[in-house]
């Protein structure tokens, strides 16, 4: 196993990366800041960011615990001559990158913690923290955004306008965004717009996007009834409530998420199988507590319109069988917002990176994607935003990015990707 550098020294060599075409801490270069010169720059801090990545990779924090990954980000972004805040909420980390002219105040929101597993890890740089790892993309979204706040900081004096860098805790547990939001971040910073991403199964060097929802609506529901059935017949009554509610194209499987990404069923095809789709989870908890007993399972639902049938559709099925006199309630219990993009705003960033990147670059998005989830959602309850997804696989190298997953790995070509195409972004953003 490849050792960890201690923070400070690791710090250290961060910031010395190749340095020889820029004016150094503090100042700014003169070049006029285009696609390409974005490109040619982040090419120059690529090597820096892969060992940032590593190092994140390697000391991963859960939800709640995010410290060392605070101090990193602190002193990379103080290094680039931003303002950096904390103390919004939890270990939350604000970098304000101000411009040299006045304009419109933009905002890009990178996720920071890990998940709670042991799979096996093929990378020499795999966790040294027993029972956590990044399995979800959030060390190279963290590292994406700092290359973005690097490539920009160094043309600050000529950016109309400010961004703002939100490195948000808790997002695996739904709980960070919701919680900056509640102590105030959005009425303090004020951002016009906001962007955000996720690494994805997708080709590395592919970016999907689209308006409106991004996720399926996720619920869970809870069917309580008198504690007189047995443990089968609970089994059985859960299974005919499934099969009564499952919905999906004819021959089809979207709850197998590793099609998100075949380029016939997946996502980007028109005639992709995550369309129109009702899943459940195959097997519900079942439980009693005294005198009454509960089955309760997920589902996800790509029509909201149905959302609200569904309860009425359980309550009749009970209703009408030999169990019509033991059911007690039936409710969610449980229903996180889903990702909605701005219709307006995703539609000028799609004109934006079609124009500096060319059609092979983005990937269109007919589907919505099951099971998954960000609480970036609360975010964009306040501010219109755009939720993009980052392709992290490498398939010929044996590097599927499927999140949450055995195996999971990213290709990081994906960071230069990501720096460059965001950053370039920005920059046609914040232009007057």
């Amino acid at each position: 196993m490849k050792r960890t550098l201690p923070l400070m020294i690791l710090l250290a060599t961060l910031t010395a990366g190749p340095q020889q075409t820029f004016a150094g801490k503090g100042k700014t270069t003169q070049e006029l800041l285009t696609a390409a010169t974005i490109a040619r720059e982040t090419d120059l801090i690529y090597d820096k960011l892969v060992t940032i990545r590593r190092d994140l990779h390697a000391n991963p924090e859960l939800a709640g615990n995010e410290k060392r990954t605070q101090d990193v980000i602190k002193r990379y972004l103080s290094d680039l001559g931003l303002e950096v805040q904390t103390g919004t909420y939890g270990h939350s980390v604000i970098g304000i990158l101000k411009g040299g002219k006045k304009g419109k105040k933009i905002a890009w929101r990178s996720d920071m913690d890990a998940l709670p597993n042991d799979f096996a890890d093929e990378e020499t740089f795999r966790s040294v923290m027993k029972g956590v790892q990044h399995g979800c993309g959030h060390d190279v979204h963290m590292t994406v955004a700092l290359g973005i706040a690097e490539v920009l900081s160094r043309h600050k004096a000529s950016l109309a306008g400010t961004v703002y860098f939100i490195f948000q805790p808790e997002e695996e547990t739904f709980a960070g965004a919701k919680n900056m939001v509640d102590h105030g971040l959005l009425s303090t910073i004020q951002p016009d717009e906001i962007y955000g991403l996720h690494v994805t199964p997708l080709p590395a060097g592919k970016i999907m996007v689209k308006p409106g929802e991004v996720f399926a609506y996720q619920r869970q529901v809870r069917i309580e009834l008198k504690n007189e059935l047995t443990k089968d017949e609970a089994k059985a009554l859960a299974g005919q409530i499934r099969s009564a509610l499952v919905r999906s194209v004819k021959g089809s499987k979207p709850w197998e998420i590793q099609q998100i990404s075949d380029p016939v069923t997946g996502l980007a095809s028109t005639n992709t199988i995550f369309r129109d789709y009702l899943i459940m989870d195959e097997r519900f908890h079942i439980r009693s507590d005294k005198d009454r007993l509960f089955l309760e399972a997920y589902l996800y639902e790509t029509d909201p319109q149905q959302l609200e049938r569904i309860l009425p559709r359980i309550q009749a099925l009970i209703g009408e069988g030999p169990y019509k006199d033991k059911l007690l309630a039936v409710s969610y219990i449980q229903g996180n917002p889903t990702v909605i993009n701005d219709k307006e705003l995703t539609g000028k960033a799609i004109a934006v990176l079609q124009n500096c990147c060319g059609n092979d670059v983005l990937l269109p998005d007919y589907g919505l994607v099951p099971f998954f989830n960000d609480d970036f959602a609360y975010f964009q309850q306040k501010v219109p935003g755009v939720y993009f997804f980052l392709g992290g696989s490498d398939v010929g190298k044996g590097i599927v990015a499927m999140n949450h997953a055995p195996g999971f790995r990213v290709a990081e070509e994906s960071i230069r990707t990501g720096v460059n195409r965001f950053a370039t972004l920005l920059a046609e953003r914040l232009k007057p």
